[in-house]
């Protein structure tokens, strides 16, 4: 009890001089301590987490390189980069590097005292941030582990890290990882992969011309692109020429031959192109954003994307723009493992080399009719079942919103649906009307469980009017397949150290939003669309397996979906211009997006074999005609629906076919004019 009392004393004591503070400047000075020990504790740590950075410098060699789920290098963080070992660099480029850039390198500790005053001086007179004075570790520093921000905080952390360096590594290191690490425009990194770019040949073999050419690109990489700006580019290296005639490494003759000479490049590399140009610049920037500009030797990223049907997506992409033979026009898609999340492959556009920009994650679209399994799921989900009658269609009015008449795309109106055949026509009246019934709250929340976000609280919410990603689209969808859980998409999955430890890790993320009664109800109706709905078209196509999905068409043919999913991979396809315009005037999801997923899901069936969709133990079979959807009869052309916990099951039995050869014709009759509606 003595200890105990002795080591509560110190407690105490504090809290007495806290209850004494009586004057401002009292609490002033407490809180600047209670500053200073929280800073002190960040700095600490901070220092702790990059001092292994920089040893594992002395440590590793090569860089960041992902792989793919097969567990095979597939490219590395930075694409045009070669290391080499310094021996096999120039001397006459080494030498050009040292004197345009720190010609005091072999005698600082990583930080320039005369160049950080000199710089001073010069940033003071300007009023701001002009000048650096960086030596080239401070380069390093800032290539490998900071942004390039101007900042006197970015400043202090660059000089830290430079001594840092300068402790672990020797001066011949630092050489070779700067020359290998230098950013010199086009994403091309290092002297190595820019002498090849530029000439053609290794850096070994750089002329003193050829040397200075590139040096002075270090300075102003994109102004003095060689590419864009090669009278520049010459202008800069002839001062760097005269630089190193001043300090002695060349004389006044080499520096005149070499101004004299002609420097001849090859043309521009080109970016990379196709499909997986999207897909491997989608994982970088997640890297990136994760690490920052990072590029550290022999990290390893493991990720989700399988090669093989990465490929396939790609070609899809690629044959289906080529038979729709409409100029500019865009398309993506993507591909994930609906019990996982895993990203398996992703199409971002037509060609990366010519527009980077990735319409499968960031382009926002309206989603049309493919945003109606959501509603419909809301509906099931809150007691509703796949045959509850909506009615009052040819009727429906919108409060507040007169001048709003809603139509379906084949004209047709019928005054009274179920909600598998409002789904199976993917009518809009019913579509309106269900919301109504329902309200929007239990769409919006479903909604935002499932990834959509900000999406508008209005009365044409049920018909797409929402924005949303093809990535969140297709993630939302997976829901279905996989019994009602949410999964969050995952793209990079690990990323381990050169020493084999675990730098990030994302575990797979799963959360039930729906019952699986009403997410298997859900993959009945959205079987039917494919099997004689506005997506039969996909069986003619070659979708032979179980499978289930949902087209999807906005105002004036803007946009054009087909999102979709077996039990092993759910997939969409968007369509259309990156400024919104109408494709043509018959541009539905139906003949646009979904040859698109057709060909994919096909080709990909072999290689991620789809199996018949799991009925849970909560829902019981109830055997209904397929016209009245009532109770089946002798003679009626039956179905096997699905019922969960709660559902109404029907009572009545098929007046329409109970009877003789007339009630049979009548109904055969009947079964071909709901055909008819239906397409």
């Amino acid at each position: 009890m003595h200890l105990l009392r002795q080591a509560a004393e110190p407690g105490r004591t504090l809290l007495r001089r806290l209850r004494n503070l009586r004057t401002p400047r009292d609490f002033i000075v407490v809180g600047l301590l209670v500053l200073l020990v929280l800073f002190g504790v960040e700095g600490t740590l901070w220092l702790a987490r990059y001092a292994i950075a920089v040893n594992e410098l002395s440590r590793a060699t090569g860089e960041t390189v992902f792989y793919s789920a097969d567990g095979q290098p597939w490219f590395p963080l930075e694409e045009h980069r070669r290391d080499v070992p310094l021996g096999r660099v120039s001397l006459h480029f080494q030498h050009a590097v040292i004197a345009v850039e720190d010609h005091r390198f072999y005698s600082h500790p990583g930080v320039d005292l005369i160049a950080m005053a000199r710089a001073g001086i010069r940033n003071a007179s300007a009023g701001g941030i002009i000048e650096g004075g960086s030596t080239l570790t401070q380069q390093l520093a800032r290539t490998l582990f900071l942004s390039n921000s101007r900042s006197y905080g970015r400043k202090l952390k660059e000089i830290v890290l430079a001594l840092m360096i300068e402790r672990q590594l020797s001066k011949r290191q630092i050489l070779e990882l700067y020359l290998n690490r230098i950013y010199l425009g086009r994403k091309i990194y290092g002297v190595e992969a820019m002498s090849r770019n530029l000439f053609g040949k290794g850096a070994a073999d750089l002329t003193l011309a050829e040397s200075a050419f590139i040096a002075g690109l270090i300075r102003m990489p994109s102004s003095l692109s060689p590419w864009s700006h090669f009278d520049s580019a010459v202008r800069r290296s002839h001062v760097v020429l005269a630089r190193m005639r001043e300090l002695g490494l060349i004389s006044a003759a080499a520096e005149r031959d070499a101004r004299a000479a002609v420097i001849q490049i090859q043309p521009a590399p080109a970016l990379t192109t196709g499909g997986s140009g999207y897909a491997q610049e989608f994982l970088r920037q997640q890297f990136r954003d994760q690490f920052g500009d990072q590029n550290p030797p022999g990290w390893k990223v493991q990720t989700s994307f399988l090669p093989t049907v990465q490929a396939e997506a790609e070609r899809a992409v690629r044959n289906g723009l080529r038979r729709l033979n409409v100029s500019d026009l865009q398309a993506a898609l993507v591909a994930l493992d609906p019990q996982t999340g895993n990203v398996l492959a992703l199409v971002g556009g037509r060609d990366f080399g010519r527009a980077p920009f990735n319409r499968a994650v960031r382009a926002r679209r309206q989603s049309g009719s493919a945003f109606k399994p959501f509603l419909y799921a809301a509906a099931l989900e809150s007691g509703l079942s796949p045959v509850s009658l909506l009615s009052g269609l040819a009727e429906l009015r919108i409060l507040g919103h007169d001048e709003w008449v809603v139509r379906n795309a084949n004209g047709g109106m019928r005054d009274e649906l179920t909600l598998r055949e409002a789904l199976l026509e993917s009518n809009n009246q019913a579509a309106v009307r269900l919301q109504q019934q329902i309200g929007s709250k239990p769409v919006l929340r479903l909604a935002r469980a499932l990834g959509l976000q900000n999406l508008p609280d209005v009365p044409s919410l049920a018909l797409g009017t929402g924005e949303s990603t093809p990535l969140e689209l297709t993630t939302a969808y997976a829901t279905f397949a996989n019994g009602g859980i949410a999964v969050m998409p995952r793209a990079m999955l690990r990323v381990t150290a050169a020493d084999g430890s675990v730098v990030f890790d994302s575990p797979i993320k799963r959360q039930r939003v729906l019952s699986d009664g009403t997410a298997f109800q859900m993959v009945t109706m959205l079987r039917e669309v494919l099997d004689q709905g506005t997506a039969s078209a996909a069986r003619q196509l070659g979708v032979r397996f179980p499978a289930a999905g949902k087209t999807g068409t906005t105002d004036d043919f803007k946009d054009a979906w087909f999102v979709g999913f077996s039990s092993s991979v759910a997939a969409g396809v968007w369509v259309g211009f990156d400024q919104p315009a109408p494709i043509a005037l018959d541009a539905y999801g139906s003949r646009y997006a979904l040859p698109i997923w057709a060909e994919f899901m096909t080709r990909i069936a072999t290689l991620r074999p789809p199996e018949e969709f799991r009925v849970p133990s909560s829902v019981h079979e109830e055997l209904l005609c397929q016209v009245t959807q009532l109770r089946a009869a002798e003679g009626c052309p039956g179905y096997r629906e699905f019922f969960k916990p709660g559902d109404v099951v029907p009572e009545a039995v098929c007046p329409l076919h109970r009877g003789g050869s007339v009630a049979r014709l009548l109904g055969s009759f009947g079964h071909r004019l709901r055909d008819i509606f239906r397409h």
